[in-house]
């Protein structure tokens, strides 16, 4: 009895420790993602898919918080146990993701390409070419192209990934914001600083709409048009 009702806490801790991530509240999600985990530890569930969530959860949390070591150390975890179950594509996939991303976030380019790829890849043969989440992690990975600077490559995959987001506009307009902001500061890097200036007003306006003005993906939303628009000074 104990032991299932760890498991269920730990599950409980997951979801909230997901809506944290969502708010922005970075500290929490943290928290609340390395009790899940104990909790789980302590149950003996080593092997319980509510783990790979918890550690997914922890690795997004350490990255947004600029740990970026700690970030990683969770995702590996994660990806080591999802792939002994192998038993969720899309798990992996998500794992496959984040570490393209986290690396993407530590400028190391090259190593995040890989990664990224493997995602993108096992989330097409998972759903489909038109599906959102294929469309996030087609997104992500132009993110990673432009960061090596291949501008042209990456600027027709944010365009791709902003076609299939439109279709499902109702539920993916937080990934529009977050494609927009990417698809600016790509524009920038190719010399087109006016298009670049109203994709990041646009990414701008749909950021604050999608998270409020006070999220941190506003605050990139903003900064990255006060880039675009010093650089023009």
């Amino acid at each position: 009895m104990r032991r299932y009702w760890l498991r269920a806490r730990a599950r409980w801790l997951c979801r909230r420790a997901g809506h944290a991530i969502e708010a922005g509240d970075y500290p929490r999600a943290e928290c609340l993602a390395l009790q899940a985990a104990k909790l789980l530890e302590v149950a003996g569930a080593s092997d319980d898919p509510w783990l790979v969530v918890a550690l997914n959860t922890l690795g997004m949390a350490h990255k947004y918080q600029g740990d970026y070591l700690a970030g990683r150390r969770a995702y590996l975890r994660a990806l080591a146990l999802a792939r002994r179950r192998n038993d969720d594509p899309a798990e992996l996939a998500a794992l496959h993701h984040n570490l393209g991303g986290l690396e993407h976030a530590r400028g190391r380019h090259r190593r995040a390409e890989p990664f990224a790829r493997r995602g993108l890849d096992l989330r097409t043969r998972l759903l489909g070419t038109e599906h959102p989440d294929v469309a996030r992690d087609l997104a992500a990975l132009a993110a990673i192209v432009d960061g090596r600077g291949r501008h042209e490559e990456a600027e027709a995959m944010h365009r791709r990934a902003l076609e299939i987001l439109a279709r499902h506009r109702r539920t993916a307009h937080r990934d529009v914001a977050a494609t927009l902001v990417n698809l600016a500061a790509c524009l920038h890097a190719q010399g087109r600083a006016r298009e670049a200036e109203r994709v990041a007003e646009s990414a701008l306006h749909a950021s604050v709409e999608s998270f409020g003005a006070g999220h941190p993906h506003s605050e990139l939303a903003l900064a990255n048009l006060a880039a675009i628009r010093c650089s023009d000074l």
